[in-house]
């Protein structure tokens, strides 16, 4: 399948430009619904953007200097708990309940209800 899609930056609200990608499926061509695909690439889209986007862009994980033994693995189980923990908690914008609980040292122990 072809899937167009078009997006706009915020910091430049006048730039628009489209994506064209493909896909690749093994349903039979009646099982494959227009529809029904539709709904497999926005949920894809929102896994993506609920937690690999948060740990690309919050947590900036690509420029983590951690790279030897068990290290990177680590930091990422630490990044997907914290992730976890706010979202259980009712975060959605996890960038603001960051910002919210680096504030008071005591905020981040309440969370997991250690005080």
């Amino acid at each position: 399948m072809r899937i167009r899609r078009g997006r706009r930056r915020l910091d430049e609200p006048r730039r628009f430009t489209t994506e064209t990608v493909y896909a690749i499926t093994d349903l039979l061509a009646h099982q494959a619904k227009p529809f029904h695909l539709a709904d497999w690439i926005r949920g894809h889209w929102s896994i993506e953007n609920k937690t690999h986007w948060v740990r690309d862009v919050t947590y900036d994980e690509d420029r983590s200097q951690i790279r030897t033994g068990a290290g990177p693995q680590v930091m990422a189980t630490l990044r997907n708990a914290a992730i976890g923990a706010l979202r259980l908690a009712g975060a959605t914008n996890i960038a603001a309940a960051n910002r919210h609980h680096a504030r008071n040292a005591n905020r981040p122990l309440a969370l997991l209800g250690i005080t």
